[in-house]
């Protein structure tokens, strides 16, 4: 046996632990044991095996560390390791193996650093360490590797920044940086040798310009830059890319104008610029990229008009240009490209008419172009579009009927087209729309009956509130009259419609002048309070004709604290049964001295946001009241309490199901992506948590205490002191006072997460904020699913669990520790919306791993 030269028993089944004996076969020089079942760890004799020059076990179970007597294997050309359980360092005596050709360690759970004997191996060709829990910097010694192509350490923990000898690989065709800690400048002559094709530095810290050497990098195939912090003027960054498949640079700083050479890059599949600062226009040039399927400018400053030479790119499929500038008409060009399944312009200023053009879009999935200017009817040509799903024309200017062509649509799931002027009544064939889920037509000048649909059936008010005339299933709405109804009846139906409508408006009036009225009444109090003069406390909102201050002070005995039903940073919050019969929730301001000032912006902030927003999942403003003696919020009172109440009530917890636990999620959700980017300004609440979210009879979510919201006017300053609550604030606030949305976005997160748990997740958002996601990836991969799911509740099954299984994945990436990781509220009621649950078996072992990649998790 000892004058065995090969010995390959790939692909057997083969169980066990490799024998020590092998390393008796002195002759051996290829040694495959790949693609088994082998288990235990690497035994130290193979070091005796100075012949072997080909060794594979890679796809096993092999677990233990590289053992340092693999040093002797001084013939060695091929080490593939990869597809094991290794733990521990890579030895030192890794630097012997001065023939190796490839070493590949890959998708292992080796830890600590690259040993600098690595730069021994001049002869290396193939260095793949990825998806492991390595750490420290890249030692300097990389550079003497002249021979290297393929350069793989993304998923790991190494951090500092990337030495200046990585320019001395010269042959280099592929390199892999992402999902790492990296910090500092790309180094600028990182294409030193013009072979580079393939690189990616996703998913790090780094900072300053574009490297100076990919610009004259002709080579390039695939570059992705994505989620750093990467500044600099984009024109001056990128060069002429013949080759150039892939171009991703989206969630950076870069600014300047998109250079007009993009139109040469004629083989480009994929261009992503997205959550920059990109102004100017969108050069007619691009419409040269005919093989590009993907196109996302969306959120950057860019102005003037969308070029009608994008409807050259016919080979198109997603269309993204929402949250710039851009005005004039949607070009009808764009009904050419039969491959769209997706065009969202959203958020802009854009005017005219929706061209009909767009219902040749045979297979468009996703048309979004809400927050515009659009005006004129919906044209009928949009009922072509048989794969549509998501319709968003929602806050622009639309006039005259709903066409009821609309209702042939079968696939459509969600449709919103509230905030605009249409009139009408909604068209019967709407009764046959079953894929309908969610739909929103409120504050239009819409009439008559609602189709009886599950999508209006199972809907709030709030989804058409601001119309003139509607009726049917919906809770709260007036039901519709028979045909027999005539005289009287027509007039009492008119007043009916008439009463509440000119109530609201009343009332209304009295929300938009509260706030100077206010301000007026507190000097006038102030005033006469130093004469010693007694003041008229009233300033308060009319609720159902007759709520006045008294009531407030009689139905809670002057705030006695047997009615008190919550404590928060800035009052207490009473529940008050009022004369009327109406039950109330009314948040009193804290008196003390030391915090009145406080107190009172916190008040006024709190009236400026409730008073603005208008949203089914936002808790409602019935009145408000601000004196000397008093000071408080009059809100609508939820008889659930807040989540945290009912998260820790074991005996109210049987009944909160995963379904209505999904609805929450849901609610917040819209909640939070109305607020962000439906108000204007937008408004950032500050302080989500499971205390902040209120439940109805129904475990329907409703967001509040705005008393922390800052509304973000444009160009002004959005730096703050601290507010919010610990456990649920981003782990950036511990270093800025920064206020932006993704603060809300990464409370969100721990919220979902606390809902799916039935506990706040505590050591695994610790995990997720101390550590990379890959490397928390691995150190919670031995965690099923099914583990973390709440225990107190029946395990979930097909549907629900899929649906669990995103919603855990698009928790996590709202809470990444990187604020320009996570996705804005916008992407994840979007993602939410258009998501089909996959159904999933009891049986089926998901494990976090599987969903704490943030690239798993698309919006």
């Amino acid at each position: 046996m000892s004058s065995l030269l090969i010995a390959r028993l790939f692909n057997n089944q083969l169980v066990g632990s490799i024998p020590k004996e092998i390393g008796m076969l002195g002759s051996l020089s290829e040694l495959d044991l790949s693609n088994n079942d082998l288990n235990g760890s690497i035994p130290t004799t193979l070091g005796n095996l100075s012949n072997l020059a080909f060794l594979y076990f890679y796809g096993n179970q092999l677990s233990g560390s590289i053992p340092l007597e693999v040093g002797g294997m001084r013939s060695l050309v091929h080490c593939q390791l990869l597809y094991n359980d290794l733990t521990g360092p890579i030895p030192p005596s890794i630097g012997n193996l001065t023939n190796l050709n490839i070493l590949q360690l890959f998708q292992n759970k080796l830890s600590g650093p690259i040993p600098s004997s690595i730069g021994n191996l001049t002869n290396l060709n193939i260095l793949q360490l990825y998806q492991n829990k390595l750490s420290g910097p890249i030692p300097k010694e990389i550079g003497m590797l002249g021979s290297l192509s393929v350069l793989g350490f993304h998923y790991n923990n190494f951090s500092g920044s990337i030495p200046s000898t990585i320019g001395n690989l010269s042959k280099l065709t592929n390199l892999q940086l992402a999902s790492n800690n990296f910090v500092g400048h790309l180094p600028h002559d990182i294409c030193a040798g013009r072979a580079l094709q393939n690189f990616s530095a996703t998913d790090n810290h780094f900072t300053g310009p574009i490297p100076r050497g990919l610009r004259n990098c002709t080579s390039l195939i695939r570059v992705r830059l994505e989620n750093n912090q990467l500044k600099g003027n984009i024109s001056e960054g990128l060069g002429t890319y013949p080759y150039l498949d892939y171009l991703g640079l989206s969630n950076n700083e870069l600014y300047g104008e998109l250079p007009p050479r993009l139109g040469e890059y004629s083989n480009l599949t994929s261009l992503t610029i997205s959550n920059n600062r990109i102004s100017g226009v969108i050069p007619f040039e691009v419409g040269n990229m005919t093989r590009l399927h993907r196109l996302d400018l969306s959120s950057n400053s860019l102005v003037g008009e969308i070029p009608k030479d994008l409807g050259k790119l016919t080979s198109l499929l997603e269309l993204s240009l929402y949250d710039n500038h851009l005005v004039g008409n949607i070009p009808q060009e764009l009904g050419t490209l039969s491959d769209l399944s997706s065009i969202n312009i959203a958020g802009n200023n854009l005017s005219g008419s929706i061209p009909r053009q767009l219902g040749e879009c045979s297979n468009l999935q996703f048309l979004i172009l809400s927050r515009n200017g659009l005006d004129r009817s919906i044209p009928v040509e949009i009922s072509n579009l048989q794969s549509l799903q998501i319709l968003d024309l929602s806050q622009n200017l639309l006039t005259g009927e709903i066409p009821g062509q609309l209702g042939l649509l079968r696939k459509l799931e969600t449709l919103n087209l509230s905030h605009n002027q249409l009139s009408g009544s909604i068209a019967s064939t709407f009764d046959d729309m079953a894929s309908l889920t969610s739909i929103d037509i409120s504050y239009n000048e819409l009439e008559g009956a609602l189709p009886n649909i599950p999508a209006f059936r199972n809907a709030t008010i709030e989804v058409v509130r601001g119309n003139k005339g509607l009726c049917g299933v919906i809770a709260g709405l007036n039901p519709c009259a028979t045909t027999r109804s005539k005289g009287k009846n027509n007039n009492k139906r008119l007043l009916l419609i008439l009463v509440p409508t000119l109530a609201c408006l009343l009332s209304l009036l009295l929300v938009v002048g509260g706030s100077s009225i206010v301000r007026r009444r507190v000097r006038k109090t102030e005033s006469s309070s130093k004469d010693g003069t007694n003041e008229n406390p009233w300033a308060i909102l009319s609720f159902d004709g007759g709520m006045a201050y008294e009531s407030i002070i009689e139905a809670t005995e002057e705030f006695d604290p047997k009615y008190c039903i919550g404590v928060g940073g800035h009052g207490s919050v009473y529940k008050a049964r009022l004369q009327t019969g109406e039950t109330v929730a009314v948040k009193k301001l804290k008196e003390a001295v030391d915090v009145e000032i406080a107190s009172r912006k916190a008040f006024e902030r709190e009236i400026h946001a409730l008073t603005e927003t208008r949203h089914r999942n936002i808790v409602k403003l019935y009145g408000f009241c601000l004196s000397s003696r008093h000071s408080f919020l009059v809100y609508e009172f939820l008889e659930c309490g807040s989540l945290k109440d009912v998260l820790n009530n074991e005996e109210r917890i049987t009944t909160f199901d995963w379904k209505k636990r999904l609805n929450v999620v849901k609610g917040v959700a819209y909640a939070l992506c109305y607020m962000h980017h439906e108000c204007s300004p937008p408004i950032i609440h500050r302080d989500v948590s499971s205390k902040n979210v209120l439940l109805d009879a129904e475990y329907e979510a409703h967001v509040s205490d705005f008393g922390t919201a800052k509304v973000l006017q444009s160009y002004s300053s959005n730096w703050t002191s601290f507010a919010g609550t610990f456990g649920y604030a981003a782990p950036e606030l511990a270093y800025t006072m920064e206020v932006n949305h993704k603060c809300d976005v990464y409370s969100f997160g721990v919220v979902t997460l606390e809902i799916i748990m039935g506990r706040h997740p505590g050591d695994l958002i610790s995990s997720l904020a101390s550590s990379s996601s890959s490397s928390l990836r691995h150190s919670t991969a031995s965690w099923p699913l099914k583990e973390v799911l709440d225990q107190r509740i029946p395990f979930p099954e097909g549907g629900v669990l899929g649906e669990l299984a995103f919603m855990t994945k698009m928790a996590f990436s709202c809470s990444s520790p990187k604020p320009e990781h996570r996705p804005s509220m916008q992407q994840v009621s979007r993602a939410i919306s258009a998501h089909n649950s996959i159904v999933l078996s009891a049986s089926e072992d998901i494990k976090l791993e599987e969903l704490i990649d943030p690239t798993c998790f698309t919006y």
